[in-house]
This record gives C-alpha cells, structure tokens and sequence, in this order.
C-alpha cells in the first residue's frame, strides 16, 4: 500500500503545504544603483568667430545608458548623444533608434518614479528632445563670464532602446568637474561631460 493513503488527511496537508514552502525561493530585491561617468569628451563643431561660419563639422559622442559604455556609430545601439551643448536621442532626426527624452524640474534624489506630466519626444525636423540653448533645456550659459553651468533641479529623462526608463543628471561642462568660481573658459578644457544616471532595467517607471 502506498504510504501517503496510511496518512490522516490533516497530516499529509500540513507535508505538502511544507514541502511547497521549501521550494519556494523569494527573488531578492535589486537596489539600483546611480552611475557617474566622468569626462566624456564631446568636441563641438569649429567655427570662424569672425565670420560665424562653420569650418569643421565634428561628429557627435554615442553614449548607450544600458550598457554604460560608448557606441561607435550612429547606427549603433546608443541611447544619448554629445557635441558640444547639445545632446540628442536615438530617434526621429537624430538615429534610427526609438529612444525619447523629457526634460523635467526636480532633484535627482527625490525623482522616484517618471512623472505623469513627463513629455517624452523624438528628436526631429521640429526641434530636439532635450532643447538647445541657454535656459531651454539642460544648461545656462552666462554671458559675462562665458561660462557653461547646468541648470540646478533640472533632469533628464530617457527612455532607451529597450524601453526602460533611466534619470540623468549633468554635473559638469568641463574636464574634471572643477568647481564654478575656479572655472576660466579660455583655460578649463571643455566640453568633457560629468553626469550621472539611474537606469529601470525592468520596464517600470520607478527607481
């Protein structure tokens, strides 16, 4: 006779129910982590200053979010890139990517989960995802000292290639983040971009 028919019927539930429980295994829960890279070299184009025209025109620097490292080509698998004050995502005008960008007011730390107001574009004909100029998207340029700051409570947000959400936040427009009061712009090498970034791997909007 098979043993478990002998078992009173509380018994052998009590012996699944604990054999159940020994199999189960809780998924630990991941801490996400922020990334900070530093000095990322992002030459713009160079210009006459006489004239104003352009007499070189230099590529942008491809940066992938997911994978924490450099892209090549614009036909790469990227998700941000630099040329002097001006970052673009990989969509629309910009590459052949999906990745889209918002601009939102906010502290990096406190920033737990992407805002419902959020308005996540492609860059295109019309405009880019994260806006150029002084005031409009990422950074304020000062006039007097020539300097190029980013803007304070000003954050990034990217969704990737891969449909995850990162925050990011630029810290600095010159080699070595030094801080603004020793920053001399005919002096301090620029632009080599310090900033930081959280990814969501898993898809959802909170980090």
């Amino acid at each position: 006779m098979n043993k478990w028919n002998m078992l009173p019927a509380g018994i052998l539930l009590l012996a699944l129910s604990t054999s159940c429980e020994e199999n189960t295994v809780e998924e630990p829960e991941i801490e996400l982590q922020a990334v900070t890279v530093e000095n990322l070299h992002a030459p713009g184009d160079l210009m006459d200053r006489s004239t104003g025209e352009i007499t070189e025109v230099r590529p942008f620097r491809y940066f992938s979010l997911e994978d924490n490292q450099m892209v090549e080509s614009r036909e790469g698998d990227w998700d941000i890139g630099f040329k002097g004050t001006t970052l673009i995502v990989n969509s629309g005008s910009s590459g052949p990517g999906t990745a889209q960008a918002s601009v939102v007011t906010g502290t990096f730390d406190e920033i737990s989960t992407v805002p419902s107001a959020a308005d996540f574009k492609s860059d295109g004909e019309n405009g880019l995802a994260i806006p150029t100029g002084s005031g409009n998207g990422w950074y304020n340029y000062n006039p007097s000292s020539h300097i190029i700051s980013p803007i304070p409570g000003r954050v990034l947000l990217i969704q990737t290639n891969e449909g995850n959400y990162a925050k990011m936040e630029i810290l600095s427009y010159y080699q070595d983040n030094p801080p603004l009061a020793e920053v001399d712009p005919r002096t301090t090498p620029s632009p080599y971009f310090t900033f930081r970034y959280l990814i969501q791997p898993n898809g959802t909007i909170t980090f």
